[in-house]
């Protein structure tokens, strides 16, 4: 429980800050992230349990990454992250999940993030913001990539990317668990338009 205040905390912190350097009021911010203004509210009385989709919305119209919202301060030139020591952000029914291990710095940071699909579970996200620009590297198994309609089979060994202001989904294919290794790059600065963000179906970018 400790943790989670903590936790609670830090979003509560981050997410006010990134919304006044965006010099957006709480309704601003709820029309634009589609988050109603008690939940904004509450969030930054670090109240409640945003979910996923929530904390993707925020990002998103924010112009900020999911983990700059949650992480504290930096620890240190260099930091090492394990699998382990990272809660999935998503779990699905089939047991697929994606952890975000971490972000990077500066005016374009990127998201790391690493998936398991398991065959035949998918994943739909709606359009980031402008500007951002997937991959997912598969390193085992074999995963079906559906950006814009077009299905993409992406088989180990292989890279794919395109461009997040689309309509994409992650899915897993064939026998086996498909492993992945997914970075989203995010454009500098904050958005100056809301994102065309869905519900809850939303996945990492």
């Amino acid at each position: 429980m400790a943790e989670t205040d903590a936790a609670l905390r830090i979003l509560a912190r981050n997410v006010r800050a990134a919304r006044n350097r965006a010099g957006l009021s709480l309704d601003e911010l709820g029309r634009r992230a589609q988050v109603s203004k008690g939940a904004l509210v509450g969030l930054e009385k670090a109240q409640g349990n945003p979910n996923f989709a929530t904390l993707v919305r925020l990002a998103d119209t924010l112009g900020v990454s999911v983990s700059a919202l949650m992480e504290g301060p930096a620890e240190g030139r260099v930091r090492v992250v394990t699998a382990d020591a990272v809660a999935p952000l998503w779990t699905g029914s089939l047991g697929s999940e994606a952890r975000l291990m971490l972000t990077t710095s500066g005016q374009a940071p990127v998201e790391v993030w690493r998936w398991t699909l398991e065959p035949g579970e998918e994943y739909p996200s709606h359009p980031h913001q402008a500007g951002v620009v997937e991959t997912v590297s598969v390193t085992a198994g074999r995963m079906v990539l559906v950006v814009d309609g077009t299905e993409h089979t992406v088989e180990a060994g292989q890279t794919a990317t395109f461009e997040g202001d689309a309509a994409h989904a992650y899915r897993g294919a064939g026998g086996t668990t498909c492993h992945l290794i997914m970075t989203v790059h995010l454009p500098p600065g904050p958005a100056a338009a809301p994102s065309a963000l869905p519900g809850e179906e939303r996945g990492p970018q």
